[in-house]
């Protein structure tokens, strides 16, 4: 019998000791912490990191202060850190008019109070609220608006902002891989999936009452602003009796109703925020709802949404419910849609051929989140750098740039923006250096929140660019 057998010899390069030159990104690193001056950023490997005082944390913009700054049109909190825009590549664009919608809402928001949303989906990269809660910090401190958003009952990562209590019997359901083969409808909700404290299972009047119940606790990781809510909002739907619900804010008891049986989408809405951050939520039912989430939110001003899917490409729209995902992005008012995904797809790409085949997957993804959010602009992050170990050296993954150029030609043909995140921290080879400031993990592929903190600063200052450029054709 005979085997094949591989032989790998070292690289001239390894025998002559030399080594890949590693990617200067000093001047990009100053340029954001230049500034970044934000807050404390949470890092579960530093527990004194946890020990952020009310006096630390980010205030509220008065309200004076915002009116201020927008009748200043000529910048919007950037103009003075002008060394950014040399350093990185703009929000790319074909039409100036990409992001209007958008723009329109933030600014109209002065003379209309009202509550818009931005959703944020991404793949493990975004998971524990990271960049999302930078621009929400951001978003909310100059625009106004209150609170974490979206929140899953049973999230797969745990997020520093809300901690998740779940009682007995929860189980998830999701989409944003593979579909879950014990689900027979596609009613997945807005996050891609949804929880059930009770399996599926037939009904009848003999069935066993099952009680279960959620906590959700605010930190102060998320800031002020974030921890001023005083709305909580239940979305559920598709349970086939009644389910009594119990509300308390901290150990007071603030509601007592039934959730309605059947639906793709219902709401119940709930009074918070007296003092008290925690909030338990008890249920008792033959049958548990589709609990699709849970949102902390004000009435007015702008809601920023992170969705992490982990493992997710980023293709999974077409399997939920179209009528269903219309329902949600029209009741909150959806005005920015982000997608951030590519990261899970990249090692299994070894050709053009097949990250142009994964781009026009994207694009398909792209138009359906059009055609069911029309008033909502669409904002695609491009992968980060990747890499891959080639003898002794970690170099950038073959096929991310081809991958990344044939992303940016499907999103610029649909008529949406585009966010180079690789150009952005450095190109070619960067990776490397992030994972040596510590600003990423040595996964090489995930960043560490310090390093997700200058991310999404860089975004953020590109994004109220061209925001600073709207105003400036406004006038």
């Amino acid at each position: 019998m005979s085997e094949k057998l591989a032989l790998h010899f070292p690289d001239l390069n390894s025998l002559l000791g030399t080594t890949i030159a590693k990617k200067d990104i000093s001047k990009i690193i100053k340029a954001v912490d230049d500034i970044d001056t934000s807050f404390t950023i949470y890092d579960p490997a530093d527990e004194k990191s946890v020990a952020v005082t009310e006096e630390s944390a980010p205030k509220p913009v008065p309200e004076p202060e915002r009116e201020s700054q927008e009748q200043d049109t000529s910048e919007y909190e950037f103009k003075k850190k002008d060394t950014l825009a040399r350093l990185i590549t703009h929000i790319q664009t074909r039409n100036k008019h990409v992001l209007k919608k958008f723009f329109d809402a933030l600014h109209d928001l002065k003379n209309n109070p009202r509550s818009i949303r931005v959703l944020h989906y991404g793949d493990s990269q975004i998971e524990g609220d990271r960049i999302t809660d930078y621009l929400r910090l951001k978003l909310q401190g100059q625009f106004g608006g209150n609170g974490p958003g979206l929140i899953s009952l049973m999230p797969i990562a745990s997020s520093p902002i809300n901690r998740i209590t779940s009682g007995p019997g929860w189980d998830r359901y999701t989409v944003f891989i593979a579909r879950d083969k014990r689900v027979a409808h596609n009613n997945y909700g807005i996050l891609a999936g949804f929880n059930r404290f009770s399996n599926y299972r037939k009904i009848s009047d003999t069935s066993a009452v099952l009680s279960s119940s959620v906590m959700v606790i605010t930190t102060k990781f998320g800031g002020a602003n974030a921890m001023a809510y005083k709305k909580l909002k239940l979305f559920y739907g598709g349970a086939q009796k009644r389910t009594w619900c119990e509300v308390y804010d901290g150990p007071a008891l603030i509601a007592a109703d039934s959730l309605e049986a059947g639906g793709i989408m219902r709401m119940k809405e709930y009074n918070v925020g007296n003092g008290s951050f925690a909030h338990t939520l008890k249920f008792t039912g033959k049958d548990s709802p589709d609990f699709y989430a849970i949102s902390l939110e004000s009435d007015n001003g702008v809601m920023v949404d992170n969705i992490a899917l982990r493992g997710s490409s980023g293709t999974f729209f077409h399997q939920i419910n179209s009528a269903q995902l219309k329902q949600f992005y029209d009741y909150l008012n959806v005005r920015l849609v982000i997608l951030q995904f590519g990261g899970n797809s990249l090692p299994a790409i070894n050709s053009p051929d097949m990250a142009i085949n994964y781009s026009n997957y994207i694009k398909y993804q792209i138009s359906l989140v059009k055609k069911l959010a029309p008033d909502a602009s669409i904002l695609f992050v491009g992968p980060s750098d990747m890499s891959i170990k080639e003898g002794t050296e970690y170099i950038t993954y073959p096929y991310l740039e081809t991958m990344r150029d044939a992303l940016r030609k499907a999103v610029l043909d649909s008529d949406c923006a585009f966010f180079d995140m690789y150009d952005s921290m450095g190109g070619k080879n960067s990776m490397a250096s992030w994972v040596d400031q510590k600003l990423a993990a040595t996964d090489y592929t995930h960043f560490s929140p310090q390093g997700a903190r200058k991310i999404a600063t860089l975004l953020y200052s590109e994004l109220i660019k061209e925001y600073n450029l709207y105003l400036k054709t406004k006038n």
